[in-house]
């Protein structure tokens, strides 16, 4: 069975201007879209179609196929599902290709995970359905009124109101995936045909960026859906934080004077992330290669052990760790350079900052949004009380 994900996104929206390809935190609008569609397991390709010159440069840079639609299927008024016909016409016709099922995406519900596109199909599929769309159950009275009955209920009986258990179970189409098999599409040209089958995806992944407040939301929820899934990857139990010292508690810079003194920069949001892990009780120690004694003086100003002018950190580490009777797996290290990977290896979860070396992000367990010297540890402090796992040292 093959599975074509399509993501429809034409470059005259009035609303907000341009807003497929406007900054969402750390990428297009589309692109989150485009990511989620292809981490999907269910789905053999991803095309976005669209109008627009900058939209298609900017799918292509983000890992999808593009088909370039003609002006008229672009309009107010032209329907996604001309936008999707026009897809599996132009297949057709220079590929041969004939999928059995399509997706259709939309790219304006950036929250879409690759499990919701999944699950959606996986529904389809386990219900023998024609047809499928992602919803979120729903629990509110809907009204109506005109001028001579004035308001009544829609949904329920507004002289008599069941309790929430009571009621029949409602839902909201989410507007972010639907599912349907091609050939039937094909002949009635409308997303729902046939049996209908519906997928319930998680609240929190129902956002629809219609308003410019909208992407504010979007991108409080996204934080905080990042927030939930790295926090997952923490030890259920820490009780040491280790750490390298540049490009973690620095930004990996060193000012030099004319008579040869050299100076870091710091973050004091870093240090105040410290000071609370300090005050919970964790074990902590700083490891690092630098012979500067800047490392020293940051670190006795932080109240925290430091070792600096360490070449090969691990036996240090693990020596440290015994000595605190710590097992490795309940330890946390936060390196950024290729002199960290034996450390981060030998513990239960390790970490780097976001502009860490490519071989300190491959090995991380965790990648932290924020860069060394520059909040990074105090987004680290925050994700280990936040979880509660912080364990004070004996």
């Amino acid at each position: 069975m093959q599975t074509l994900a399509i993501i429809p996104a034409r470059g005259g929206s009035k609303g907000i201007p341009r807003k497929n390809v406007l900054p969402l935190l750390d990428k297009p609008l589309i692109a989150h879209t485009i990511h989620a569609a292809l981490l999907a397991e269910s789905v053999d390709r991803v095309v976005v179609s669209t109008d627009d010159e900058e939209i298609a440069s900017v799918s292509r840079a983000y890992g999808a196929e593009v088909i370039m639609r003609p002006p008229e299927l672009a309009s107010d008024m032209a329907k996604s599902e001309d936008a999707l016909l026009h897809v599996l016409d132009h297949l057709d016709q220079t590929e041969g290709y004939r999928p059995d099922l399509l997706v259709f995406l939309q790219c304006t519900s950036p929250l879409t995970s690759s499990g919701d596109i999944d699950g959606t199909v996986g529904k389809l599929i386990e219900e023998q359905a024609d047809t499928a769309l992602s919803v979120v159950p729903f629990h509110y009275f809907l009204w109506h009124g005109d001028e001579q009955s004035g308001a009544d209920g829609v949904n329920h009986d507004k002289s008599f109101r069941l309790m929430r258990q009571q009621r029949t179970p409602e839902f909201v189409e989410t507007g972010s995936v639907y599912v349907m098999k091609v050939p039937q599409f094909r002949d009635v040209q409308f997303r729902f045909f046939g049996r209908t089958a519906m997928h319930e995806i998680p609240v929190e992944h129902w956002q629809e960026i219609d308003e410019p407040a909208d992407f504010r939301i979007a991108e409080d929820r996204i934080r905080r859906l990042r927030r939930d899934a790295v926090g997952a990857g923490l030890p259920a139990r820490v009780r040491a934080l280790i750490m390298d010292f540049d490009g973690v508690h620095t930004d990996d810079r060193v000012l030099v004077s004319t008579s040869g003194e050299e100076a870091v920069s710091c973050s004091r949001s870093d240090g105040m992330g410290i000071e609370l892990l300090r005050k919970a009780g964790l074990a902590m120690t700083v490891i690092s290669k630098e012979q500067n004694k800047v490392v020293a003086a940051r670190c006795a100003k932080l109240q925290i052990e430091c070792t600096h002018g360490v070449e090969t950190k691990l036996p240090l580490m693990l020596r440290w760790l015994a000595q605190k009777g710590i097992a490795p797996e309940e330890a946390v290290y936060v390196g950024n350079d290729v002199n960290d990977l034996e450390c981060m290896a030998a513990v239960g979860c390790s970490v780097a900052p976001a502009d860490a070396h490519p071989r300190a992000l491959a090995a991380a367990g965790i990648v932290l949004e924020r860069s060394g010297g520059r909040g990074a540890l105090r987004e680290m402090a925050e994700l280990l009380l936040d979880k509660g796992c912080v364990e004070a040292a004996q």
